[in-house]
């Protein structure tokens, strides 16, 4: 649950540390205003790297939840079985022998 609290610049200004340390607690988020406008957000650096790495995955998958809604329906009617493993894309890029898959793990994992 987000925990939003508006404050002006003046009043943020003279608690500063302790909105600092507030933030910290999950769903914590400050709005700070001047002139009654919204001028700045803060919130903790954890929830703002969560963010952008929100922001990155719906850039590289705009159409992620259609995506979700798709295998699910493939894993009730069985068309997931259909899918290309791991291995296959592996042994494909020549990442895995597909005759030795136990050598070519360990070769994996000694070049990684």
């Amino acid at each position: 649950m987000d925990t939003k609290t508006t404050l002006s610049i003046s009043q943020a200004r003279a608690r500063i540390f302790d909105l600092a340390d507030q933030v910290q607690k999950p769903g914590r988020v400050y709005t700070f205003t001047d002139k009654g406008m919204p001028k700045a957000v803060m919130l903790s650096a954890e929830k703002y790297e969560s963010l952008l790495e929100t922001i990155e995955v719906m850039r590289i998958f705009p159409n992620l939840d259609k995506d979700i809604a798709q295998v699910r329906r493939d894993i009730k009617s069985g068309a997931y079985k259909k899918y290309t493993t791991l291995e296959q894309l592996l042994a494909k890029d020549n990442a895995l022998h597909p005759n030795n898959k136990t050598k070519s793990r360990k070769a994996l994992r000694k070049n990684s």
